[in-house]
């Protein structure tokens, strides 16, 4: 690969997230959430029948976001889990945080380097791995983009629907408080297009009942510590806020931990997203009121299904959605087990 890190040095100092260089003249910029040419994973077997065998000698790349957040070990678990079962060479690299997106870059070039026949990525921002899904598709190597930022001209998407996350909670907000309330959103990193869909799903569902306002919608960078000191500034300028809507679970759990040393906890409801293990912890004791879980050890998996999919020719279609569910006290139980299998399963119900 050619100069590829100082590539990305000049491409994200020039800010050319303004203007995107299209790399496929023959895609579109991709939206998941609206795009038309989508599949449910329930629907993938129905349709394309069972995930074929790997090509002999098939070695997948994936470029994991970060190793220091359960929601992406988790996907790193499915990759993991699902290679193992198909008996397929894999190799996961990860940033070291998820603000590293020379990190990332020095992954892709050392997959790339080693001749990986498909990628497996799930970029920090949109523009991040711009370069080696240019790369990719010059070497005509598969690139499949697994959820949160979207990668505009990427021909594959595996994930959930982010305006669906936040949209899933907002309606909640709708049911739980007919009168309505001042509620705030504490947002992912910026230049993410899971953080714009997951504010617009909420933001939009919510106003269906204009008694609802949002007092503030804030930066948390996926952060716990973030989370932490942005709530104690929330509660302090809005008193009488009802529900504060994080992006991640994380930052929802920081949220819980400022408003449990406030005596808050009871009186305003918290949501994350993502259905780490510590939510399902903090919901079973009653804090955490809920979150959206993403299910990211079945997104791993169905993933690595796609790449065989992709391998053997199949025409799939550029979105395979996968499941997500809004998990509360009332049914946490259910999905607190994670094997793969037993979730694939409860889930295809």
């Amino acid at each position: 690969m050619k100069n590829l890190k100082t590539g990305l040095k000049l491409f994200v100092a020039s800010l050319v997230f303004t203007s995107l260089t299209a790399f496929s003249a023959e895609l579109t910029d991709l939206s998941p959430d609206t795009e038309a040419d989508r599949i449910s994973w329930i629907k993938l077997e129905q349709k394309y029948g069972k995930a074929p065998d790997f090509p002999k000698d098939t070695f997948i790349g994936a470029i994991v976001k970060t190793a220091n957040i359960p929601f992406w070990n988790s996907i790193n678990k499915g990759y993991e889990f699902m290679a193992q079962k198909m008996g397929v060479k894999l190799e996961s690299l990860a940033a070291k945080n998820e603000d590293d997106p020379l990190g990332q870059l020095d992954i892709a070039e050392t997959l790339l380097a080693k001749n990986v026949t498909a990628i497996l990525a799930s970029p920090q921002t949109d523009v991040t791995l711009q370069l080696p899904f240019e790369e990719s598709l010059s070497a005509k190597i598969p690139f499949v983009n697994v959820s949160d930022a979207v990668v505009p001209q990427t021909r594959y998407f595996v994930g959930g629907m982010h305006y669906r996350n936040g949209m899933d909670v907002a309606e909640w907000f709708l049911e739980k408080y007919p009168h309505g309330g001042e509620v705030a959103v504490i947002e992912g990193l910026p230049l993410v297009y899971a953080t714009t869909q997951r504010s617009r799903g909420f933001i939009n569902t919510l106003k269906k009942n204009h008694d609802f306002k949002i007092v503030e919608k804030v930066c948390g960078n996926w952060a716990f510590e973030d989370a932490k000191k942005l709530t104690e500034e929330i509660i302090s300028k809005h008193p009488n806020v009802i529900g504060i809507y994080c992006h991640n679970d994380v930052m929802a759990l920081g949220a819980v931990e400022t408003l449990k040393k406030k005596n808050r906890l009871g009186s305003i409801s918290v949501f994350g997203t993502d259905g780490i293990s510590p939510a399902y912890e903090s919901i079973a004791k009653g804090e955490l009121t809920g979150t959206v879980d993403s299910f990211p050890e079945v997104t791993g998996a169905i993933a690595v299904q796609v790449v065989a999919r992709i391998l053997k020719g199949q025409m799939i279609p550029r979105v395979v959605v996968t499941p997500q569910k809004l998990i509360t006290k009332s049914n946490f139980k259910t999905f607190q087990n994670r094997d793969i299998y037993y979730l694939m399963a409860e889930l295809a119900k």
